[in-house]
């Protein structure tokens, strides 16, 4: 199953937890969209309930079901069943980070976190933060210094003959290379924040607090936690694995792309790439292949941190979302290898780095697997999963991420490399429309020439959409920009552009026929031409 996570400290080979958003609604940020009634141009939205109500017939007969659609009728069940437990588990689930101001630890986290740095900084004063000795090695280490000094005493009965300057250079050489040495460890750092707690970094508090809150604030398995990935990284040349090029394959299976609600830098991971089997063979084929995919999935992570603030009140952890549609299934062997070796790799060196999993697409057999390791999870790990079927992926994205934020191919207004909207563009618009009503989004254009820009969308759609052009004065004709349209459950966000030759305003009309409310949100733009 590919589902590769990277903030699974708290689990041991744990995958697959989630909560389901549903049917439930996110509310509308009116903050938002009070700040920005000052904006020059508005739209002026209307909603009509229709005076007659719409006649809905259904037929009496009921077709005949195939042995397929009995199954497919018979997984929408379980489905159900599994998505109703998730969203229970998930009601009380927050994903904004915790505090890592002192004043809002509890006191046995304080104490946690100065006993932490009292170890580090007794680690790195006494050069033995990368130097794990055994008893073993100690009475080995005892041994040898019985026998430099026997060799030092012969050497010092030949300096007396011979002089004493050879001997006091090897010992200033030796004294340099010792604080040399002293000074490197002195100077480590991790994800960019020095972790000797005496250099008085703020950060430093907020990386510690990390390791501490991965291993349930138990001083001692944090501290060799920390050791160990601060000694990986050292052995892999973590640090410069930014800069590797791993080529334009794996480049297609992950990119970071805006912040969500809370200002995580939200990465998307596109594991339907690897449905492709060049590029499956190339990434998983042998132990050597793996090992290249595993530093490109640090390099992602890296990346990933390279935007975050390691200080109190800074964002430090990121959204990931996995889009699991045309994923490989389960049964793929090389998969399975690489899947383990990425959970544990990444479990073990990026502890709480991660705010939300948010897993979309997800077909039939992640729901059955799941189920059957749900009991081994622990509720910190549970709050970190989302799931959500194709049918569910806009609506549960909403949730977290800004609708200008979310990609296009996800429903969302984001394009890459967009030339009409950007951020400073002003805020996206909402609004509700009720069941068996008509909505008009007015946008006036009152000077001539000029050229109109527009983003609109709805939630699940099912509804009929149509644009026009109504000059101002009342003997021009009106003029169908897009013709009226039955718009399915499958429709993307609509973009789309008008100059006008006279003055007037563009109506987008929205004709909801179905029993259901549904969510509406658009964004506009005049863009003045030059000639």
């Amino acid at each position: 199953m590919l589902t590769i996570f990277t903030d699974l400290t708290s689990i041991n080979r744990e995958i697959g937890v989630y909560e389901v958003e549903g049917d439930k609604r996110v509310s509308t940020n009116n903050n938002r969209f009070e700040e920005n009634k000052c904006v020059a141009m508005t739209a002026e939205v209307t909603a009509q309930e229709e005076t007659q109500q719409r006649a809905s017939e259904v037929p009496a007969e009921e077709p005949q079901k195939n042995v397929a659609a009995a199954k497919e009728e018979e997984e929408e069940k379980v489905l159900e069943v599994e998505e109703s437990k998730a969203e229970t588990m998930g009601k009380s689930s927050s994903y904004r980070e915790e505090s890592n101001f002192l004043s809002d630890l509890k006191e046995f986290e304080r104490k946690a976190l100065n006993e932490l740095k009292a170890k580090l900084e007794e680690a790195i004063l006494g050069h033995n933060l990368f130097d794990e000795k055994t008893e073993e090695s100690k009475k080995m280490n005892e041994a040898t210094e019985e026998d430099n000094k026997k060799e030092e005493e012969v050497k010092k009965q030949g300096a007396d003959e011979e002089g004493e300057e050879p001997l006091k250079e090897q010992e200033e050489k030796k004294s340099e290379e010792e604080e040399k040495s002293v000074e490197v460890e002195k100077d480590v750092s991790l994800w960019g924040v020095p972790v000797l707690p005496s250099k008085g970094e703020e950060g430093t508090d907020v990386v510690l607090l990390k390791f501490l809150r991965a291993r349930e604030f138990k001083v001692s398995d944090a501290f060799e936690m920390l050791k160990k990935t601060l000694k990986w990284r050292k052995e892999s040349s973590i640090d410069s694995v930014v800069d590797e090029d791993f080529g334009p394959g794996l480049g297609s299976a992950a990119c970071m792309s805006g912040v969500d609600r809370e200002g995580h830098p939200v990465c998307y991971n596109i594991y339907g790439v690897f449905d492709n089997e060049e590029l499956y063979q190339k990434s998983f084929g042998s132990e050597e292949k793996r090992i290249e995919f595993l530093r490109w999935r640090c390099q992602m992570m890296e990346k990933g941190i390279q935007k975050l603030n390691f200080k109190p009140g800074g964002v430090t952890s990121l959204l990931q979302v996995n889009d699991l549609k045309n994923s490989p299934g389960p049964s793929k062997k090389e998969l399975r290898i690489a899947v383990k070796q990425v959970v544990s790799l990444l479990q073990d060196n990026y502890p709480e780095l991660v705010a939300k999993h948010i897993f979309i697409n997800v077909p039939f057999w992640y729901y059955a697997v799941s189920a059957l390791l749900s009991p081994f999870l622990t509720q910190r790990t549970k709050r970190k999963f989302v799931v959500a079927r194709p049918a569910k992926v806009t609506e549960t994205l909403i949730k977290y991420i800004p609708i200008e934020e979310i990609p296009v191919q996800y429903g969302g207004f984001k394009r890459e490399d967009d030339t009409e909207f950007c951020s400073e563009d002003g805020a996206v618009s909402e609004l509700t429309l009720k069941a068996a009503s008509t909505a008009t989004i007015e946008i006036p254009t009152l000077e001539v020439g000029n050229t109109l820009c527009w983003d609109v969308t709805v939630l699940g759609w099912e509804v009929s959409y149509k644009e026009e052009f109504v000059p101002s004065d009342e003997g021009s004709y009106t003029i169908i920009v897009q013709k009226g349209k039955k718009m399915g459950s499958q429709e993307g966000p609509v973009r789309n552009t008008f100059r006008n030759n006279e003055a007037g305003k563009v109506v987008l009309t929205i004709d909801n026929t179905s029993n259901k409310k549904k969510r509406v949100w658009y964004r506009y733009k005049t863009i003045n031409n030059t000639f």
